[in-house]
């Protein structure tokens, strides 16, 4: 058998298509890492939001972990999981981790300030994140809010780190354009 190899670009369209058929556009993270971020830093733009969003959705991990959350997620909503999983995915168990651990392992690669910026999405469940969260009788997204919360943690890190090289330049975010924060061209997928 021989394997094929699946290009990022592909991935990525995957991945936005899969947030978008289940409701998760980037604008709606975008507003999440604005209202945690512009407080804190000065100049900030939605846009500079979005095209961080842009940029972590372009990391393999992050792509992966959207992809396998969403397909559990629908799995389960069409009843494709042998039980007890089905019931723990569908009803969203409590004791169930696995959909933060998923969450967790994109987190981890923009560090702990992105940990710990899940672990307040997560906890207080804010924009997007709660509708999804608290959706009764209209769709499992079981790892679906954990995942949106993951991503505009490493977003809002982005623009943390950012912020910081800004200042010791005597920079604002009113100095950058937006599309600094941005995709790079697909040629060989940037490590932020």
């Amino acid at each position: 058998m021989v394997k094929k190899r699946i290009s990022s670009e592909e991935v990525a369209k995957a991945t936005k298509a899969a947030l978008e058929r289940r409701g998760v556009t980037i604008n709606d993270i975008a507003e999440i890492v604005y209202d945690m971020q512009i407080p804190y830093n000065e100049g900030l733009t939605i846009e500079h939001c979005i095209n961080s969003v842009e940029r972590v959705l372009r990391k393999r991990e992050v792509q992966h972990s959207v992809l396998v959350g969403i397909e559990l997620d629908e799995l389960a909503e069409k009843n494709l999981l042998s039980q007890p999983l089905q019931s723990i995915i569908e009803s969203d168990e409590g004791l169930f981790g696995v959909d933060e651990t998923l969450a967790l392992g994109s987190v981890m690669t923009y560090g702990s300030i992105a940990l710990t910026t899940y672990g307040h999405l997560d906890k207080n469940k804010v924009g997007i994140i709660k509708k999804l969260d608290t959706k009764v009788g209209n769709g499992v997204h079981t790892f679906l809010d954990d995942l949106v919360g993951s991503i505009a943690a490493c977003a809002a890190s982005r623009i943390a780190h950012r912020m910081r090289d800004l200042e010791e330049e005597g920079e604002t975010f009113a100095d950058i354009p937006p599309q600094d924060l941005g995709p790079k061209p697909p040629k060989n997928q940037e490590s932020e």
